[in-house]
Protein backbone atom coordinates (compact mmCIF):
# COMPACT_ATOMS: atom_id res chain seq x y z
CA UNK A 1 0.00 0.00 0.00
CA UNK A 2 1.47 3.35 -1.04
CA UNK A 3 2.30 5.92 1.63
CA UNK A 4 0.89 9.41 1.45
CA UNK A 5 4.26 10.74 0.28
CA UNK A 6 4.49 8.16 -2.51
CA UNK A 7 0.92 9.00 -3.56
CA UNK A 8 1.72 12.69 -3.81
CA UNK A 9 4.92 12.01 -5.73
CA UNK A 10 2.99 9.83 -8.17
CA UNK A 11 -0.11 11.96 -8.65
CA UNK A 12 0.92 15.39 -7.34
CA UNK A 13 1.57 16.98 -10.73
CA UNK A 14 -1.77 15.76 -12.08
CA UNK A 15 -3.58 17.15 -9.05
CA UNK A 16 -1.76 20.48 -9.44
CA UNK A 17 -2.65 20.74 -13.13
CA UNK A 18 -6.33 19.97 -12.41
CA UNK A 19 -6.37 22.64 -9.67
CA UNK A 20 -4.87 25.24 -12.02
CA UNK A 21 -7.38 24.42 -14.77
CA UNK A 22 -10.33 24.58 -12.37
CA UNK A 23 -9.08 27.90 -11.02
CA UNK A 24 -8.86 29.30 -14.54
CA UNK A 25 -12.39 28.12 -15.35
CA UNK A 26 -13.75 29.74 -12.21
CA UNK A 27 -11.92 32.96 -13.12
CA UNK A 28 -13.52 32.89 -16.58
CA UNK A 29 -16.95 32.39 -15.04
CA UNK A 30 -17.49 28.92 -16.47
CA UNK A 31 -18.17 27.60 -12.98
CA UNK A 32 -19.94 30.70 -11.73
CA UNK A 33 -22.13 29.53 -8.86
CA UNK A 34 -25.07 31.50 -10.25
CA UNK A 35 -24.99 29.27 -13.33
CA UNK A 36 -26.07 26.36 -11.16
CA UNK A 37 -28.60 28.23 -9.01
CA UNK A 38 -32.28 27.37 -9.45
CA UNK A 39 -33.95 29.74 -11.90
CA UNK A 40 -37.42 31.08 -11.17
CA UNK A 41 -39.85 30.53 -14.08
CA UNK A 42 -42.17 33.32 -15.28
CA UNK A 43 -44.79 34.15 -12.65
CA UNK A 44 -43.07 32.15 -9.92
CA UNK A 45 -43.71 35.00 -7.47
CA UNK A 46 -46.57 37.47 -7.65
CA UNK A 47 -48.76 39.69 -5.52
CA UNK A 48 -52.14 38.28 -4.46
CA UNK A 49 -54.91 40.85 -3.98
CA UNK A 50 -57.93 38.94 -2.60
CA UNK A 51 -60.26 41.90 -3.18
CA UNK A 52 -59.14 42.46 -6.75
CA UNK A 53 -56.88 44.87 -8.71
CA UNK A 54 -56.29 48.24 -7.10
CA UNK A 55 -57.14 47.08 -3.59
CA UNK A 56 -54.70 46.93 -0.70
CA UNK A 57 -56.57 44.89 1.92
CA UNK A 58 -54.84 41.66 3.01
CA UNK A 59 -52.46 41.67 0.03
CA UNK A 60 -49.44 39.39 0.18
CA UNK A 61 -46.83 37.64 -1.93
CA UNK A 62 -47.56 34.17 -3.20
CA UNK A 63 -45.37 31.57 -4.88
CA UNK A 64 -41.59 31.17 -4.73
CA UNK A 65 -40.39 34.62 -3.64
CA UNK A 66 -36.96 33.82 -2.23
CA UNK A 67 -34.90 35.90 -4.65
CA UNK A 68 -33.98 33.13 -7.06
CA UNK A 69 -32.41 34.27 -10.29
CA UNK A 70 -34.99 34.67 -13.07
CA UNK A 71 -34.98 32.32 -16.03
CA UNK A 72 -35.11 35.22 -18.48
CA UNK A 73 -34.53 38.95 -18.83
CA UNK A 74 -35.59 41.31 -21.62
CA UNK A 75 -33.00 41.98 -24.33
CA UNK A 76 -33.07 45.05 -26.58
CA UNK A 77 -30.94 45.08 -29.72
CA UNK A 78 -30.36 48.79 -30.29
CA UNK A 79 -32.89 49.11 -33.11
CA UNK A 80 -35.88 51.48 -33.31
CA UNK A 81 -39.37 50.23 -32.50
CA UNK A 82 -38.14 47.61 -30.03
CA UNK A 83 -39.66 48.12 -26.61
CA UNK A 84 -41.99 46.72 -23.97
CA UNK A 85 -45.04 48.91 -23.30
CA UNK A 86 -48.19 48.84 -21.18
CA UNK A 87 -51.53 49.86 -22.70
CA UNK A 88 -52.37 51.89 -19.58
CA UNK A 89 -50.64 52.99 -16.41
CA UNK A 90 -51.37 53.08 -12.68
CA UNK A 91 -52.81 56.23 -11.10
CA UNK A 92 -50.13 58.14 -9.19
CA UNK A 93 -50.85 60.90 -6.65
CA UNK A 94 -47.87 63.05 -5.64
CA UNK A 95 -44.90 60.70 -5.22
CA UNK A 96 -43.39 57.98 -7.39
CA UNK A 97 -40.50 55.52 -7.42
CA UNK A 98 -39.39 53.29 -10.30
CA UNK A 99 -36.67 50.74 -9.60
CA UNK A 100 -35.14 47.93 -11.65
CA UNK A 101 -32.06 46.28 -13.06
CA UNK A 102 -30.23 47.38 -16.22
CA UNK A 103 -27.27 46.12 -18.24
CA UNK A 104 -26.03 48.54 -20.89
CA UNK A 105 -24.14 47.37 -23.96
CA UNK A 106 -21.50 49.46 -25.77
CA UNK A 107 -22.88 51.48 -28.64
CA UNK A 108 -26.33 52.01 -27.16
CA UNK A 109 -28.18 55.10 -28.30
CA UNK A 110 -31.46 56.65 -27.28
CA UNK A 111 -33.52 59.79 -27.64
CA UNK A 112 -36.79 61.44 -26.79
CA UNK A 113 -38.77 61.27 -23.60
CA UNK A 114 -42.06 60.11 -22.08
CA UNK A 115 -42.84 57.24 -19.78
CA UNK A 116 -39.81 55.06 -20.32
CA UNK A 117 -36.74 53.49 -18.85
CA UNK A 118 -33.83 53.77 -21.26
CA UNK A 119 -30.15 53.03 -21.43
CA UNK A 120 -28.32 55.54 -23.60
CA UNK A 121 -24.90 56.63 -24.75
CA UNK A 122 -25.02 60.23 -25.90
CA UNK A 123 -22.10 62.30 -24.72
CA UNK A 124 -21.31 59.64 -22.12
CA UNK A 125 -22.82 56.53 -20.63
CA UNK A 126 -26.14 57.28 -19.04
CA UNK A 127 -29.39 55.88 -17.77
CA UNK A 128 -32.61 57.80 -18.17
CA UNK A 129 -36.00 57.44 -16.57
CA UNK A 130 -38.65 59.59 -18.21
CA UNK A 131 -42.05 59.56 -16.57
CA UNK A 132 -44.69 61.93 -17.90
CA UNK A 133 -48.01 62.27 -19.67
CA UNK A 134 -48.40 62.01 -23.39
CA UNK A 135 -48.76 65.79 -23.23
CA UNK A 136 -45.06 66.00 -22.44
CA UNK A 137 -45.45 67.33 -18.90
CA UNK A 138 -43.46 65.44 -16.33
CA UNK A 139 -40.11 64.66 -14.83
CA UNK A 140 -36.88 63.37 -16.27
CA UNK A 141 -34.21 61.64 -14.23
CA UNK A 142 -30.89 61.32 -16.06
CA UNK A 143 -28.20 59.19 -14.48
CA UNK A 144 -25.43 60.73 -16.56
CA UNK A 145 -21.71 60.15 -16.59
CA UNK A 146 -19.58 57.06 -16.89
CA UNK A 147 -18.39 57.52 -13.30
CA UNK A 148 -21.76 56.44 -11.97
CA UNK A 149 -22.83 53.93 -14.60
CA UNK A 150 -20.56 51.46 -16.34
CA UNK A 151 -21.57 49.55 -19.43
CA UNK A 152 -21.40 45.76 -19.74
CA UNK A 153 -22.40 45.21 -16.12
CA UNK A 154 -25.64 44.88 -14.19
CA UNK A 155 -26.75 47.82 -12.06
CA UNK A 156 -29.72 48.40 -9.80
CA UNK A 157 -31.25 51.76 -10.59
CA UNK A 158 -33.97 53.62 -8.72
CA UNK A 159 -35.41 57.01 -9.64
CA UNK A 160 -38.06 58.78 -7.63
CA UNK A 161 -39.92 62.01 -7.00
CA UNK A 162 -40.49 62.71 -3.31
CA UNK A 163 -43.05 65.48 -3.72
CA UNK A 164 -40.34 68.12 -3.82
CA UNK A 165 -37.12 66.48 -5.05
CA UNK A 166 -35.91 64.19 -7.81
CA UNK A 167 -33.66 61.51 -6.30
CA UNK A 168 -31.59 58.87 -8.06
CA UNK A 169 -29.82 55.75 -6.78
CA UNK A 170 -27.41 53.36 -8.49
CA UNK A 171 -26.51 50.08 -6.78
CA UNK A 172 -28.09 51.25 -3.54
CA UNK A 173 -26.14 54.53 -3.36
CA UNK A 174 -27.70 57.96 -3.87
CA UNK A 175 -26.17 59.75 -6.87
CA UNK A 176 -28.30 62.89 -6.98
CA UNK A 177 -30.99 64.73 -5.05
CA UNK A 178 -32.33 67.81 -6.82
CA UNK A 179 -35.23 70.07 -5.94
CA UNK A 180 -37.88 70.13 -8.66
CA UNK A 181 -41.30 71.49 -9.48
CA UNK A 182 -44.46 69.56 -8.71
CA UNK A 183 -44.43 66.30 -10.58
CA UNK A 184 -47.22 65.75 -13.05
CA UNK A 185 -48.22 62.17 -12.43
CA UNK A 186 -51.11 61.15 -14.64
CA UNK A 187 -49.29 58.45 -16.56
CA UNK A 188 -50.53 57.17 -19.90
CA UNK A 189 -48.22 54.21 -20.52
CA UNK A 190 -45.04 52.70 -19.16
CA UNK A 191 -42.30 52.00 -21.72
CA UNK A 192 -39.17 49.91 -21.21
CA UNK A 193 -36.27 50.12 -23.65
CA UNK A 194 -37.98 52.64 -25.94
CA UNK A 195 -40.32 55.59 -26.00
CA UNK A 196 -42.98 57.35 -28.01
CA UNK A 197 -40.41 59.60 -29.69
CA UNK A 198 -38.65 56.65 -31.29
CA UNK A 199 -35.85 56.36 -28.76
CA UNK A 200 -34.24 52.96 -28.43
CA UNK A 201 -31.64 51.15 -26.43
CA UNK A 202 -29.14 48.30 -26.52
CA UNK A 203 -28.99 46.23 -23.38
CA UNK A 204 -30.88 44.12 -20.88
CA UNK A 205 -33.61 45.07 -18.41
CA UNK A 206 -35.16 43.10 -15.54
CA UNK A 207 -37.40 43.27 -12.48
CA UNK A 208 -38.97 46.74 -12.58
CA UNK A 209 -41.15 47.88 -9.71
CA UNK A 210 -43.33 51.00 -9.65
CA UNK A 211 -44.53 52.54 -6.38
CA UNK A 212 -46.96 55.38 -5.72
CA UNK A 213 -44.64 56.66 -2.99
CA UNK A 214 -40.98 57.47 -2.67
CA UNK A 215 -38.64 55.00 -0.96
CA UNK A 216 -36.13 55.72 1.75
CA UNK A 217 -32.40 55.20 1.19
CA UNK A 218 -32.55 52.13 3.45
CA UNK A 219 -35.43 50.66 1.46
CA UNK A 220 -33.60 51.19 -1.83
CA UNK A 221 -30.51 49.56 -0.34
CA UNK A 222 -32.60 46.58 0.81
CA UNK A 223 -34.03 46.10 -2.69
CA UNK A 224 -30.53 46.23 -4.15
CA UNK A 225 -29.24 43.62 -1.73
CA UNK A 226 -32.09 41.27 -2.69
CA UNK A 227 -30.52 40.96 -6.13
CA UNK A 228 -31.96 40.74 -9.61
CA UNK A 229 -34.61 38.22 -8.56
CA UNK A 230 -35.77 40.13 -5.49
CA UNK A 231 -39.43 40.63 -4.61
CA UNK A 232 -41.00 44.08 -4.05
CA UNK A 233 -41.50 45.72 -0.66
CA UNK A 234 -44.24 48.10 0.60
CA UNK A 235 -46.91 46.07 -1.16
CA UNK A 236 -49.60 48.59 -0.22
CA UNK A 237 -47.77 51.14 -2.40
CA UNK A 238 -46.76 48.79 -5.19
CA UNK A 239 -48.77 49.65 -8.30
CA UNK A 240 -46.83 47.81 -11.00
CA UNK A 241 -44.28 44.99 -11.14
CA UNK A 242 -42.72 43.83 -14.39
CA UNK A 243 -40.02 41.17 -13.78
CA UNK A 244 -39.60 40.86 -17.60
CA UNK A 245 -38.94 37.20 -16.88
CA UNK A 246 -40.13 35.72 -20.15
CA UNK A 247 -43.00 38.17 -20.72
CA UNK A 248 -44.23 41.71 -20.03
CA UNK A 249 -46.90 40.74 -17.51
CA UNK A 250 -47.57 42.85 -14.45
CA UNK A 251 -47.28 40.63 -11.36
CA UNK A 252 -48.40 43.34 -8.92
CA UNK A 253 -51.96 42.03 -9.13
CA UNK A 254 -53.12 45.24 -10.80
CA UNK A 255 -53.12 43.89 -14.36
CA UNK A 256 -51.06 46.61 -16.06
CA UNK A 257 -49.66 44.02 -18.44
CA UNK A 258 -47.18 45.09 -21.10
CA UNK A 259 -46.53 43.77 -24.59
CA UNK A 260 -43.17 43.31 -26.30
CA UNK A 261 -42.86 45.02 -29.69
CA UNK A 262 -40.38 44.54 -32.49
CA UNK A 263 -37.59 42.06 -31.94
CA UNK A 264 -37.40 42.25 -28.16
CA UNK A 265 -36.16 38.89 -26.91
CA UNK A 266 -36.33 37.21 -23.51
CA UNK A 267 -32.96 35.57 -23.01
CA UNK A 268 -31.62 33.17 -20.41
CA UNK A 269 -28.04 34.21 -21.24
CA UNK A 270 -27.68 37.38 -19.22
CA UNK A 271 -24.40 37.12 -17.34
CA UNK A 272 -25.64 37.27 -13.77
Amino acid sequence: MQSAMEYLMTYGWAILIIAVVLGALFQLGVFNSSSFSPRAPPGACQVFRPSGPGTITNINLMGVCTGQLPQYVAKFNGQPNNYVKTSSAPPITSQIALCGWAYGINGAVAGGQYESFMISQAGGNSLSIHISTDGGIGGELNFGGGTTFTLNAWHFVCGEYTGSNYVGFIDGQQVFNTAGAQFYTTLQNIWFGGNSFGGFTSGLLANFQLYNTSLSANQVQALYLEGIGGAPMKLQNLVGWWPLNGNGNDYSGNNYNAQAYGSVAFTSQYGK
